[in-house]
């Protein structure tokens, strides 16, 4: 469903991204895994139309987006839910979510939208009439990721979703996550965690210094020593 052929994206004179391909399959999860400052945030930004790709092609369902403008890359159903929160901290949950639906095709479908999403999220149908600033952090994360499926979501890129979170409310946010992933959703994830990642992803792709260096399942990465002692600090 999605596909990138050596896409090469940065600031500036800075190449960040150097020359990534990768193939996410329709209702599959794949994971970006990796540390930070290599790469992951830059190419999630590259994908929506955030950033300009410099070379290579970056392909949605068949169709060229590389120089696609970022809200005509959302009206594809092609969602970007960025780290942190980001939300509109005096409007309400609800208005939040309604915010999402901003494309006609979307506006059309919010009400059945908005249930599906009180759905996967029970928490945010309870605090529907609540302003977002007096959300608890997991609260809010699960408002962003909400307010990114009323896009008429058909693939949903989420950087991040543990970040800054206690993490036994990173367990709930996760087991919200997997809810989504097992609908069928076509989901791209950025985790540092790479256990987190394996809970969830199909294919893992290990991301050091803007190129892809490793790909694989997750247990596939964890049973390679070299990958253990760098990213899981565990030396045999």
């Amino acid at each position: 469903m999605l596909e990138l052929t050596d896409v090469v994206a940065g600031y500036g004179s800075t190449v960040i991204v150097q020359g990534i391909s990768l193939t996410v399959g329709r209702g599959e999860c794949a994971a970006l895994v990796g540390p930070n400052g290599h790469g992951k945030t830059t190419l999630l930004r590259a994908i929506s139309g955030l950033l300009k790709v410099r070379s290579g092609t970056i392909a949605f369902d068949g169709t060229d987006i590389t120089r696609v403008k970022a809200e005509k890359i959302v009206e594809h159903g092609l969602i970007h839910m960025p780290q942190g929160d980001l939300v509109f901290p005096d409007m309400t949950v609800e208005e939040n979510l309604i915010l999402g639906a901003f494309t006609r095709s979307a506006a059309k479908r919010a009400r059945e939208r908005i249930d599906e999403v009180y759905e996967i999220f029970p928490r945010l149908h309870e605090r529907r009439t609540q302003r977002a600033r007096t959300l608890s952090g997991g609260e809010r994360r699960m408002l962003a990721i909400g307010r990114g499926l009323m896009g008429d979501a058909r693939l949903i890129m989420i950087d991040e979703p543990s970040l800054g979170l206690a993490p036994v409310i990173v367990d709930e946010v996760y087991h919200q996550i997997q809810r989504i992933v097992k609908s069928g959703m076509t989901v791209l994830l950025v985790e540092e965690n790479i256990h987190r990642a394996q809970s969830l992803a199909h294919d893992i792709h290990l991301i050091e210094n803007g190129v892809i260096v490793r790909s694989g399942s997750g247990s596939d990465l964890l049973d390679e020593r070299a990958i253990r002692e760098t990213y899981l600090g565990v030396a045999e």
